[in-house]
């Protein structure tokens, strides 16, 4: 699993800011017409996040690509993972208003802040880098 993230982490973070992008410009512009402000402000605040952690994931990617430490490839899936969980659950919550789907939201950002205080825990556990000195 920590092998198809390095080898993908970088794509995967490209498309998911391609997809903010173009989710942000629908719900801007086509969205705008259809729903109510409560639904356009989840949309708008589903792709902040998508955008915020894509962003981490492409600095992620960079730092697995320059020989990052093994456990970084974990914290990228929970990233991937709540965005998907999180994001995900807003948009189909805004297009489908079936509310058992906003139930999906708050484990994504679980998901999240689990991710984080794992890169945090583990990069203090472990504060060794290559250029150290001692």
């Amino acid at each position: 699993m920590n092998l198809l993230m390095n080898r993908y982490a970088l794509s995967l973070a490209a498309v998911l800011l391609a997809l903010a992008v173009g989710l942000g410009a629908f719900g801007a512009h086509a969205l705008a017409t259809m729903v109510d402000a409560k639904a356009l402000a989840n949309w708008q605040t589903a792709v902040q996040y998508q955008a915020i952690h894509a962003l981490a994931l492409l600095a992620l990617a960079v730092w697995m690509r320059l020989g990052a430490p093994s456990y970084v490839a974990n914290v990228s899936w929970g990233l991937v993972l709540g965005t998907l969980f999180f994001s995900g659950s807003l948009y189909a919550y805004v297009l489908t208003a079936w509310k058992p789907l906003v139930f999906f939201t708050p484990i994504g950002g679980s998901v999240w802040l689990i991710a984080w205080l794992l890169l945090a825990w583990l990069s203090a556990k472990n504060p060794s880098t290559p250029n150290e000195t001692h």
